[in-house]
């Protein structure tokens, strides 16, 4: 339950939610993370969903051994970080809460209780001594949401960051069940993740919740670029404490909506096979023309926030997709939807359809990323009609050393 001599972690394993925010598949559960600093003073960082505030309140009870706590420092006010606020200070009546002058505006609506004369804002730049311990805020708008602040602590240099640097995944949970942490969870980063690759969940993590809001992003890394910080300690997923540089640097790519990774993702959809073939025999002459890396997904079978994930992470993208309406098929019309929604850019983009009478899905699909910042199309098209022939079999091998020699 620690995570240096000082600092608890007090959060819980949600392994009962299917949704995360009802949107987002979490096969392998996710966390909700809570902290505590112990010196002259104590304070407990955020709350957890109400389905474990029973389980968070016996953890605080725990790690505070008889002492009472002097400071609930709320980071963040969505109700899967701020549930248990109300029935923490119903036991904890004279804990001072310290948030940003919007989560207090946020706690009234949700509770009915503003803690107006228990309440300290932390404004951009304060700071608040516990003892060895002294906390500087940073405040971190629309990262993301606009009441969001985030928390050093310039002693063991230690950044509480909100929902920055989290990821979907519950951590590792020993015999004693969900929710109780390994002893050596907080060896290495990843180590609480069962196995999961960091970047993999995070990478569809922020590109879901986070990635619309870049530029803030961008903002918080700039008042953050001249800190230390030997430990992150985000609101989901585990807590960070080798390699720093490396997950800054992502979410460095990730919020200017740089590739990370040069090579093509192919995100179709077909309804009797023939766009499927066009697809995978792209994939096949890509990969024999020396592209690095390529990806491809079924946008009607596969999880549609991975499928966006791929998009943000790879230099160039093919969609195709069959007329369907007059227009784009159900399916990549979403797709196409979420990516204008999150900001996509800075990417090349080549294009395939399929139509058998009024072949229209490659100009809809065009349009709909028509609001997308530097957006190259390439150009060469392959354009189907009801099955592949012997021009497609040219159109596609012309795309491929097109994509390829890129």
């Amino acid at each position: 339950m620690k995570i240096t001599d000082s600092i608890h972690y007090l959060g819980v394993n949600d392994y009962q939610t299917d949704l995360f925010e009802s949107l987002y598949h979490i096969p392998n559960g996710i966390s909700y993370n809570s902290y505590m600093i112990s010196d002259e003073k104590t304070a407990v960082f955020d709350s957890v969903d109400a389905k474990f505030c029973d389980q968070w309140l016996t953890n605080i009870e725990r790690a505070l051994g008889g002492r009472k706590p002097d400071y609930l420092i709320i980071q963040h006010m969505e109700p899967d970080h701020s549930a248990g606020i109300a029935r923490f200070m119903e036991i904890y009546p004279e804990t001072c809460v310290v948030s940003s002058a919007p989560s207090f505006t946020m706690m009234k609506q949700y509770f009915g209780n503003g803690y107006d004369n228990q309440k300290l804002i932390a404004k951009e730049g304060d700071t608040l001594a516990l003892g060895k311990h002294t906390l500087r805020f940073f405040a971190a708008p629309m990262v993301h949401w606009p009441e969001v602040i985030v928390t050093y602590d310039e002693y063991e240099k230690v950044l509480f960051s909100a929902d920055a640097f989290g990821k979907f995944g519950a951590l590792g949970a020993d015999a004693d069940g969900p929710g109780a942490l390994d002893a050596d969870a907080f060896d290495a980063p990843g180590a609480l993740d069962a196995g999961e690759d960091w970047a993999c969940e995070a990478r569809r993590y922020y590109f879901g919740i986070v990635g619309k809001f870049g530029v803030q992003v961008q903002g918080l890394l700039g008042k953050l670029s001249g800190l230390e910080i030997n430990t992150i300690c985000p609101l989901h997923g585990p807590v960070l404490s080798e390699n720093i540089p490396y997950y800054i640097g992502l979410y460095d790519t990730w919020s200017k909506y740089e590739p990370e990774t040069e090579g093509v993702f192919i995100a179709y959809t077909s309804v009797y096979g023939n766009t499927k073939k066009a697809a995978l025999l792209l994939a096949e002459k890509l990969t024999a023309a020396g592209c690095p890396k390529v990806a491809i997904s079924d946008l009607a079978r596969e999880d549609m926030a991975e499928c966006v994930e791929d998009a943000f992470r790879y230099s160039k993208m093919v969609l195709a997709t069959t007329t369907y309406n007059g227009g784009v098929f159900p399916f990549m019309r979403e797709f196409l939807e979420h990516l204008a929604e999150k900001n996509y850019q800075n990417r090349t983009v080549a294009l395939m359809d399929n139509g058998t009478w009024n072949p229209a899905a490659a100009k809809a699909m065009k349009a709909l990323l028509t609001n997308c910042k530097n957006i190259t199309f390439a150009e060469n098209e392959v354009h189907i009609r009801s099955a592949l022939n012997e021009d497609n079999m040219h159109q596609l091998d012309a795309l491929a050393t097109e994509l390829s020699g890129m």
